[in-house]
């Protein structure tokens, strides 16, 4: 598939469009301590930072500081006027070329990012030149055989078609990482709070703040949308959840 390019039109939605609530970032923190020292303050790498939604509350929850690395201009610029931190840091860069000093980081975070990268085989060895020894590095992400089960798709399943193209197997992915000397310590799964309500999901989902809108056209995108309308009297209110695959590696 094509690369997606957030300097076109996501940087200007994602803020918004891809929020999470207190509690979804909470659980997420949660995850991550799971796999970590108690020991504080860790460092940390947020690789693809984007507008900066979960690099502060890194900062926050592991002591700091988190150093956000994020290719696209437009969304860095959105992290820097609105999530700012005092521990915390954002800069470009890529999978590929991580401006920071090696062994740096305790743990390094690849949150929904890892199917965008280029040079997969150039990254995994970034990641471990700048986490140190011993250290964590989690990656979040779907797999083409592990889809999420959310309504849209439910209601749309040619657009579950086409995200499902942009990823790979779990095997493929973990293949990456352990063929480069990491080592697989956990799969987890993580369920957490999308959305309050289904009517908040859909108004998320209407700006559209999803790769997968990138790579369909119009006609697809209003076709379904269409669909969608005509089935939101049926599908019923309450708290949307969202159950997500996270891969724990360590650096040999």
């Amino acid at each position: 598939m094509e690369k997606v390019d957030y300097d076109a039109r996501l940087h200007a939605v994602y803020t918004v469009g891809r929020q999470m609530s207190p509690d979804a970032l909470k659980t997420w923190m949660e995850a991550f301590a799971r796999h970590l020292p108690e020991s504080r303050p860790l460092v940390w790498l947020d690789l693809g930072s984007g507008t900066g939604r979960m690099t502060p509350y890194l900062a926050d929850a592991f002591g700091g500081p988190a150093h956000g690395v994020e290719p696209s201009d437009k969304m860095r610029a959105k992290a820097l006027a609105h999530a700012g931190h005092p521990a915390v840091t954002y800069a470009a860069g890529s999978a590929e070329r991580i401006p920071l000093p090696d062994a740096s980081c305790d743990a390094a975070l690849l949150f929904f990012v890892w199917h965008h990268v280029a040079d997969r085989a150039v990254a995994v060895q970034e990641l471990r030149r700048v986490v140190k020894p011993g250290g964590k590095l989690f990656v979040q992400l779907n797999f083409s055989d592990r889809m999420p089960d959310v309504w849209w798709f439910r209601v749309v399943p040619e657009w579950r078609r086409v995200d499902q193209a942009q990823f790979r197997s779990e095997e493929d992915v973990t293949g990456d990482f352990t063929a480069a000397g990491w080592r697989l310590v956990s799969r987890d799964e993580v369920t957490w709070l999308r959305s309050a309500s289904l009517a908040e999901d859909y108004e998320k989902l209407k700006l559209r703040a999803v790769s997968v809108f990138e790579h369909m056209s119009q006609e697809a995108v209003e076709a379904g949308f269409a669909r969608i309308e005509a089935a939101l009297p049926s599908l019923g209110d309450g708290p949307q959840y969202e159950t997500s695959q996270l891969l724990v590696f360590q650096r040999q």
